[in-house]
């Protein structure tokens, strides 16, 4: 959370100590002495290099069948549109779930924040 500035004001050796300090800067644990993630960021990361690999794998099954049939390239064609389809339906549902969990937490946190009332309210009843 450096601002870097021109080097022409603190000339080039400051801008470098800063990157440098930067670079080697460590994550720091938190309250409960546990390192913060972002953890958002390594799920779709997970989920690209999962949609990646079931698609290759599907090819490769594609490209052995066909060549096995000898029926290139239908199989390759048919398997990667059924690991795409299968992999944004799962998507979709991932998505769904996450929603309703989401959904819950929002519900719950609501129903802590809203005040009971301890007497019913009735016109008039604040005038002495």
């Amino acid at each position: 959370m450096y601002a870097f500035t021109s080097s022409s004001h603190w000339g080039d050796e400051h801008a470098e100590h800063q990157v440098f300090q930067n670079r080697n800067r460590t994550l720091k644990p938190t309250a409960s002495n546990r390192v913060r993630v972002n953890t958002a960021t390594d799920d779709k990361i997970g989920k690209g290099i999962d949609v990646a690999l079931v698609t290759l794998v599907f090819l490769g099954a594609g490209y052995l069948l066909d060549r096995w049939l000898g029926t290139k390239p239908w199989f390759m064609v048919i398997l990667v549109v059924l690991a795409l389809i299968g992999e944004f339906v799962r998507f979709w549902y991932d998505y769904d779930a996450r929603m309703k969990v989401l959904e819950a937490q929002r519900a719950t946190s609501a129903r802590a924040a809203s005040p009971s009332p301890s007497k019913p309210s009735t016109p008039g009843s604040d005038r002495p």
